[in-house]
């Protein structure tokens, strides 16, 4: 993982690294163009919000907790993390016979060896994500590539050590976040089904039928209107229709795959590899009738229905 120090403390860690005088950046004063306010000097640090950890001043910002995870569990290891690095640090300088020459030692090693972690730039390009490659960072994308990272052997021997959790106890979180991670997303798609087919395409066909209706109006009234918008309408919706009950179908036969999967984590892959991209492709689908379906039929209120219909 990734972390945003500044220039200013990036500068600090080099110096020490390699043994060389730290030169303070000049402090500049904020320029408010008000004279009735006092003049005060600008932070040196920066606030960068595309780093997962990031230094702000005078802490370390950790930003990757979802909306609606607790907190609890991340607090957790990340304290765990820090009782082994100090518990690594002690061992190193406790009985050390120059304690100020080894801990001088110790913090330039410990900057050379993880120095790598340091970037100050952007987090969300996706330059980023080669350099971090070639800095040997893992690029884990999706909740079940994150997952199995908490069995590992090396998590096991961080967790036991320090008696937070024993092997049994990891384990059966790593059974419970995959289990919650796939019946979640199963939930969501089981609800899409029931939407599309039960909402969205009898919508679309009454839109269909009303269109065909006029145009036959139309034709009966006289019968040498060519009705080309109305024509090109009721084809584009039977098109869509046609397409939503294909993928629709696709996704039933997804959540079938998932349902015969006899492990958890082939669950939550399946569940990530077919399922996901399934629905994705029925979403799809299902705006371009949105798009195409008068407000009238459409079943549920539009994006600007909810932002401005409050009065």
């Amino acid at each position: 993982m990734s972390i945003f120090l500044g220039d200013e403390l990036t500068a600090i860690l080099e110096s020490i690294e390699n043994d060389t005088p730290y030169s303070a950046a000049e402090k500049t004063v904020v320029k408010l163009g008000v004279h009735a306010l006092p003049p005060f000097p600008r932070d040196m640090t920066d606030r960068n919000r595309t780093s997962p950890f990031a230094f702000t001043g005078n802490k370390f910002e950790f930003r990757m907790v979802g909306s609606s995870q607790s907190i609890a569990t991340v607090n957790t290891v990340l304290n765990t993390a820090v009782a082994e690095s100090l518990r690594q640090y002690a061992d190193a300088l406790e009985g050390a016979a120059d304690f100020e020459g080894a801990l001088h030692e110790l913090i330039r090693g410990v900057i050379a060896a993880h120095k790598r972690i340091i970037f100050n730039g952007n987090g969300y390009d996706d330059a980023w994500l080669l350099e971090a490659a070639s800095r040997g960072l893992a690029d884990l994308r999706t909740t079940p590539d994150c997952i199995p990272s908490l069995i590992r052997e090396k998590s096991v021997s961080l967790f036991t050590s320090h008696k937070v959790f024993t092997a049994e106890e990891l384990r059966s979180r790593y059974e419970i976040m995959l289990e919650n991670y796939s019946k979640t997303i199963l939930i969501e798609a089981a609800t899409m089904t029931d939407i599309a087919r039960c909402e969205i395409l009898p919508a679309v066909e009454r839109f269909a039928a009303e269109t065909a209706s006029a145009a036959a109006k139309k034709r009966s009234l006289v019968a040498s209107l060519p009705c080309a918008y109305e024509s090109d309408l009721v084809t584009h919706l039977s098109a869509l229709t046609d397409s939503i009950a294909e993928r629709l179908s696709a996704l039933d036969a997804a959540l079938l795959a998932v349902h015969e999967a006899n492990e958890s984590v082939n669950e939550a892959f399946t569940v990530r590899d077919v399922v996901l991209p399934r629905m994705a492709e029925l979403r799809a689908v299902c705006d371009e009738a949105e798009r195409v379906t008068a407000k009238d039929f459409w079943p549920f209120p539009t994006y600007g229905d909810l932002l401005f219909s409050v009065k």
